[in-house]
């Protein structure tokens, strides 16, 4: 069995075809998906998805480069965390690639939600882009350790990968492994230990070859795997045995 660790399936894109997308992930035998919340605005669609289908599961959060809506605070959040099928707090982080200027707001957000991760015990699903150094700081200072969670989408490089790690965090690869230019990203899944992977889809986003281009899904994280498994001269059904044990051990609820 394949667990996708990250998707979207109350984005536009796969919304229109629910039922389908849900048909094809059980059909590709992904048993499990993490369906994460990006917004307060959208959560109760994420919510509402987890509610109705026994395989998925939700998050909530607000992502870093959302600017409009609810800004959560720790009670907020906590209450949202005690959802039944939410098991996992975010996604959150820092994103400096996309927004500009003064972003104390975007660090302040993902202080909040590391703050409430803690006090639930749901792990942190962390997005870095740009800004590994100061997602890496704000980790220590918060004792995001305690919690633990997953560096979701890697593409960062192996000092940071280690420094998530020595945290207690897992690395998850999308099918941005799969993609041609993906040399040094292949090296650092290479170098993982094997009880820290994770893979996932980020669907409706980042296709993987030999589907790149088009809208992701679920049933797609098998060639993530496949990659993965390339990568590490191992099945593509080993690697689904290993991140799907890893999926479930940090996320408990999920069992």
């Amino acid at each position: 069995m394949f667990v996708d660790s990250h998707c979207h399936l109350n984005f536009p894109e796969l919304a229109a075809d629910l039922d389908g997308v849900i048909s094809r992930m059980r059909s590709a035998d992904v048993g499990r998906a993490l369906c994460v919340s990006v917004s307060m605005e959208s959560l109760g669609q994420v919510l509402e998805i987890a509610e109705r289908l026994d395989d998925v599961w939700a998050s909530a959060g607000v992502h870093p480069d959302h600017t409009e809506g609810e800004d959560p605070s720790i009670e907020r959040l906590e209450a949202l965390l005690a959802h039944p099928r939410v098991i996992a707090t975010g996604e959150t982080g820092l994103d400096y690639y996309r927004l500009t200027g003064d972003l104390e707001w975007q660090r302040e957000r993902f202080r909040t939600h590391i703050r409430a991760a803690r006090k639930t015990g749901k792990p942190l699903i962390i997005h870095t882009r740009a800004a590994a150094e100061d997602t890496l700081r704000i980790m220590r200072e918060e004792g995001a350790e305690a919690v633990g969670g997953v560096m979701h989408c890697f593409t960062e490089t192996w000092e940071t990968a280690s420094a998530a790690i020595d945290l207690g965090f897992m690395i998850s690869f999308s099918g941005i492994l799969t993609f041609k230019n993906a040399v040094n990203l292949r090296e650092v899944a290479r170098k993982v230990p094997e009880d820290r992977l994770l893979i996932e889809t980020d669907a409706p986003y980042l296709a993987p070859v030999p589907h790149r281009g088009r809208t992701n899904e679920p049933s797609y994280v098998r060639f993530v795997a496949e990659e993965l498994g390339r990568v590490r001269s191992l099945a593509a059904e080993a690697v689904a045995e290993i991140t799907t044990a890893n999926f479930f051990r940090l996320f408990r609820l999920a069992r």
